[in-house]
């Protein structure tokens, strides 16, 4: 966190340092050239002029000036502005700051006036300022901005224990098993079949056993047989 405020202190401190060169620049007035100026809505038009009334030189100066006046803009706009969609956000920025300059221009400052063209180079110069170094300076702060300190990042969880595993069979034990339960199945089941077979004749026994017992005679039978063995 130290180190992003500072990054972002020295990227603002450098946005003020530009704004106050780029006024010196475009709001100074230029009372000898105030009767050769006219504000231009037409895309192109001065850029024609430059090429076909200027010399070599001097339209480099002036197209070249304009360019570079924009490339603080690709390089320092992309600090403050949302990751996301942040090109198109630089560009309609740098557009509607330096409109706003060619305005002021041709309504206040002498010997100035408002030019679409300027506008235009200007956000050139910004989009490729960014294109050439200030996509991967953005890139780069965001990648580390984004990576918390030590102290910040939160306690990591203990592991949770690994459920122990049951160890799998090969073909030959499953077969093994599953003869070895046939087995005991078979053997219950003839247990029980046995052990049915036993009852009825266990019964068949204890009924034999009940009908062949003698009843005990009355009384009266033994006084008969006593008398005629008399």
């Amino acid at each position: 966190m130290v180190v992003r405020g500072a990054v972002l202190t020295v990227v603002l401190l450098g946005l003020v340092v530009f704004s106050v060169l780029l006024a010196k620049v475009t709001l100074t007035p230029s009372p000898a050239s105030e009767d050769l100026v006219t504000s231009n809505l037409r895309p192109g038009r001065s850029l024609r002029q430059y090429a076909e009334d200027y010399t070599f030189l001097a339209a480099c100066k002036q197209a070249g000036g304009n360019l570079l006046l924009g490339v603080p803009f690709g390089l320092l706009l992309p600090f403050f502005v949302p990751r996301r969609l942040r090109m198109i956000r630089m560009t309609l920025l740098t557009a509607v700051a330096m409109a706003v300059v060619e305005l002021i221009q041709g309504a206040l400052v002498a010997g100035r006036a408002f030019d679409i063209d300027d506008v235009i180079l200007n956000t050139a110069g910004a989009l490729l300022g960014y294109f050439v170094l200030g996509r991967r300076i953005t890139h780069r702060y965001y990648m580390y901005a984004d990576v918390p300190a030590p102290s910040e990042r939160p306690a990591e969880p203990e592991p949770a224990p690994e459920p122990k595993r049951t160890p799998r069979l090969t073909a030959g034990a499953k077969a093994a098993r599953t003869k070895s339960a046939v087995a005991k199945g078979t053997r219950t089941k003839s247990a029980g079949k046995k052990g049915a077979a036993t009852k009825p004749a266990g019964t068949k026994t204890a009924a034999t056993k009940g009908t062949s017992t003698k009843k005990p005679r009355s009384l009266l039978d033994r006084v008969r047989t006593r008398v005629r063995s008399r």
